[in-house]
């Protein structure tokens, strides 16, 4: 058997790990890889493979850096299943029509440019229309529901414990004499994240492909970000102010959501209106909403408990689909919080928002994920006295609070052990899906552990594994 490491080698971006056993094809993730625009367009405009020739597809979760090349897959003449969780299949759909729909609007900004430069256009990597053909081939399971995705290969999902749906791949791998177990972590999560369950742990894997994005960090308790979190809103609603919130619109959204509606049946804060204001978000909370066998117990006797028997869903929580429904937002008296996409703050209603309340010093700006340098996120999180929206000059006045602890992925503890769980075992271990600056430190404390043949990947390396 072989193991290509084709994407998230030595990054956090684009996953993309294909096997070769018993002269089938397995694809493990097919993700975008985001950078730099140009190596960007590149790589996922080219495939280290002929498309037509992978036999079956395995997707843990349906986040874009995973899942988001699989339109241009299916484009390239690939015909088989992709095999995900049920819930998966529904977040993967709706999140790959609205990358088709980025895609074209990136390539027809572009064009703009290139048009005036005299150069040839671009064609997007593919548009709203080529994601709308992946549905047909998502083959949606059930967790621990055995399958065979090629011949000589028994496998089964378990919970990843990331976002809705998230899964761990297990492969039961026979090819000629040998036979062991293949474990692919996808994203890991971290216990005590509110609404879903917390990820299994690997038992019996020979070898085990894990991520280490957070590798040298470690996670605060999600318990104390929701505790900042209430006391922002306490203070806020004291000076009749605003919550402004950019989330990225699958699961932070939501948990804050459930978090928020927590607070106000505790009386810990006042029924103040809730407006979830992403056309993205609102179809991901529909999905989370469809999907209550994802949630943990704690939320589930929180759902039985609650007079409104919901966990994403109150009486002061609108959600706010039309463009004018999204206007009317700004004149609502306030107190009240807004939670709109994007997460880095650099597009959509969010802007606006952000504009309309940004020099009035009764509102917070609520930073609550990891913001990338030159966004306007970090601008904020940096609290930068005069900040630029739509190209105009604003003085900031508002409050802005940066509360770390939302993560959903595991930091160093809990990446440390998820591999000593199958240590027992374990013959060889990779680590993708990190940069050095992650996966170095884990390295190191993973040898002292005891755990010593470690591979850290590059990009195209091929490994025998019996």
């Amino acid at each position: 058997m072989k193991v290509h490491f084709l994407g998230a080698a030595r990054t956090v971006t684009g996953s993309m790990h294909l096997l070769e056993i018993n002269q089938h094809r397995l694809l493990l993730e097919c993700g975008l890889f985001q950078g730099r625009r140009q190596e960007s367009y590149r790589r996922n405009r080219t495939f280290p493979f002929d498309p037509q020739e992978i036999d079956a597809v395995i997707l843990s979760h349906a986040h874009i850096d995973h899942s988001g090349n699989l339109p241009h897959l299916v484009k390239g003449g690939y015909r088989g299943p992709i095999y995900t969780t049920i819930a998966t299949a529904h977040l993967a759909n709706i999140m790959l029509m609205d990358s088709g729909y980025i895609q074209e609007k990136d390539a027809e900004y572009l064009n703009k440019k290139l048009k005036k430069k005299g150069k040839e256009p671009i064609e997007p990597l593919y548009t709203k229309e080529d994601a709308a053909r992946v549905s047909p081939y998502f083959s949606g399971l059930h967790y621990q529901q055995s399958f065979e995705p090629v011949p000589g290969v028994k496998a089964h999902l378990v919970d990843a414990g990331h976002i809705l749906g998230s899964a761990a791949v297990v492969l039961d791998i026979t090819e000629g004499k040998s036979s062991f177990r293949l474990w692919f972590s996808g994203d890991i999560g971290r216990p005590g994240l509110l609404l879903i369950r917390d990820p299994v742990l690997p038992k019996g894997a020979k070898y085990l492909i894990m991520e280490s994005t957070y590798g040298d960090t470690k996670k605060r308790d999600p318990e104390e970000a929701f505790l900042e979190l209430k006391d922002v809103v306490q203070r806020t609603i004291q000076r009749k102010g605003r919550v402004i919130i950019p989330a990225f619109a699958v699961g932070r959204t939501q948990e804050l959501v459930f978090g928020l509606h927590k607070m106000i049946e505790k009386g810990d804060i006042p029924e103040i209106p809730i407006f979830v204001d992403s056309p993205l978000a609102i179809r991901a909370s529909q999905i989370f909403r469809q999907h209550p066998e994802c949630y943990d117990e704690e939320t589930r006797q929180f759902i039985a408990d609650d007079r409104h028997q919901e966990a994403l869903g109150f009486e002061r929580l609108k959600y706010t689909l039309s463009v004018e429904e999204s206007k009317q937002i700004n004149y609502t008296k306030p107190p009240f919080v807004v939670i709109s996409a994007s997460g880095m703050a650099e597009t959509g209603r969010i802007l606006h928002h952000l504009k309309n309340n940004i020099e009035d010093p009764r509102n917070t700006i609520l930073i609550v994920s990891w913001q990338a340098p030159n966004t306007l996120g970090r601008r904020l999180a940096d609290q930068e006295k005069v900040v630029k929206i739509f190209g105009e000059s604003y003085q900031r006045k508002a409050e802005v609070v940066t509360i770390n602890g939302f993560s959903s992925h595991a930091g160093q503890e809990g990446l440390l052990a998820y591999a000593k769980s199958t240590q027992d075992t374990l013959k060889r271990l990779f680590l993708v899906h990190g940069e050095p600056r992650g996966a170095e430190p884990l390295m190191d404390k993973m040898r002292q552990a005891g755990i010593e043949d470690i591979t850290y990947p590059k990009q195209g390396t091929v490994v025998n594994l019996d």
